[in-house]
């Protein structure tokens, strides 16, 4: 009874990769929501209520600091361009730059003031300078969340100031962090930033887990009474990266924990390797009819997959393609496709494609191949 007891608890515990690999469940989380995720391969390595909509609090400025990212990408403005600062900007409540109405500022310090000190202010004068409001530029917001795909939010504000029809979702923060990271790398840096001083006043950066892991560089905290302490966070070790979001938690200690555990998780017992490399030669195929008899099979992009480290060593790839190809082939043209299994599970599924190309024969030559093919299938060689 000790026994099967011991084994029940095992299996309830851990999941199971294989004839003798386990792995732990991913930890239980006393949040809202959460989410960690691989971002180069786009996989969720743990989650709980990930689609839910929540109050994002000042995660929202991840979106604020995105726009004005690419509106720079784009030429639209420029990091040394000095901008007014209005009264409403000024008079914003809450976390604060401490900027004054009438003064100029630089978009490099009031990004500063967004992503190292969580301004309301900063956050408020960049809105009204790209978005000639910040209503107008809740537009530009939404109008990015839409072509990132983000199907669980809507901005009402650029700050994250309560608005009951301001939400997000843990997914959809993940989602535009990890945009924010790939494309924007010359602003995202500022993120991983300790401290920022402006007007005398020299602020910490509300991130602590930059203090707790040294792999951490970013990304943003988020708190209101209703939201609860939030968190989004990012490390990179060796060439792996992850983003985890926690939404809810019930307090600024438990928040950077529970980060650092989902981060911690993911980094012990998940691994991102490149399994094929694209354009290389797979397999070799006869061709039938062409002035070469045979092809090259390969990916037009190399393979890379996250998954628990024990089944990389268990991966089997097989290959579906036709053994009655006829030229002309076309370099680049899909002749099948390849299949990655762990066990029976299809971890991955793509197009094999031909890696040069094969002219046809002459007609006698086309007839004679069309022949030999015909006897071929019809003995069954």
């Amino acid at each position: 009874m000790i026994k099967n007891l011991f084994t029940t608890l095992c299996l309830s515990m851990c999941v199971f990769l294989g004839a003798q690999s386990f792995i732990p469940n991913p930890p239980s989380l006393d949040v809202k929501s959460f989410i960690l995720i691989e971002p180069k391969t786009n996989t969720i390595i743990a989650s709980f209520n990930e689609d839910a909509p929540i109050e994002p609090a000042s995660m929202t400025k991840v979106m604020s600091s995105y726009v004005v990212a690419d509106q720079i990408k784009n030429n639209f403005l420029d990091l040394e361009d000095m901008v007014l600062i209005s009264e409403k900007a000024w008079r914003m409540e809450g976390s604060k730059m401490f900027i004054q109405e009438g003064k100029k500022v630089s978009v490099l310090d009031l990004l500063k003031g967004v992503i190292i000190q969580s301004g309301n202010d900063a956050t408020v004068a960049l809105a009204e300078y790209v978005g000639g409001t910040e209503e107008g530029f809740v537009d530009l917001m939404n109008a990015y969340a839409n072509s990132l795909e983000l199907s669980n939010t809507l901005f009402q504000n650029s700050t994250g100031l309560p608005d009951g029809n301001h939400f997000s979702s843990a997914a959809d923060l993940a989602k535009v962090s990890a945009s924010l990271i790939e494309n924007y790398p010359e602003i995202y840096q500022y993120y991983k930033e300790k401290f920022f001083s402006y007007n005398d006043i020299r602020q910490k950066n509300r991130n602590n887990l930059l203090w707790k892991d040294d792999s951490a560089d970013g990304i943003k905290t988020g708190h209101t009474s209703s939201a609860g302490y939030c968190l989004i966070g990012s490390a990179k070790r060796n060439d792996m990266r992850l983003i985890a979001v926690v939404a809810g938690s019930n307090s600024d200690k438990a928040r950077f924990n529970e980060t650092q555990r989902l981060l911690e998780y993911g980094f012990r017992f998940y691994a991102t390797q490149e399994v094929i490399k694209e354009k290389t030669s797979l397999k070799e195929i006869t061709v039938w009819g062409g002035k070469s008899n045979q092809i090259s099979l390969g990916v037009a992009e190399n393979i890379i997959l996250t998954l628990p480290r024990p089944t990389f060593k268990d991966l089997k790839i097989s290959y579906e393609y036709s053994n009655n190809l006829k030229a002309p082939i076309q370099d680049g043209e899909v002749l099948g496709s390849l299949i990655i299994k762990d066990g029976d599970s299809i971890v991955h599924a793509t197009e094999l494609i031909a890696l040069d190309s094969v002219d046809a024969k002459g007609f006698f030559g086309r007839l004679w191949a069309s022949f030999i093919l015909w006897i071929r299938n019809l003995f069954s060689f």
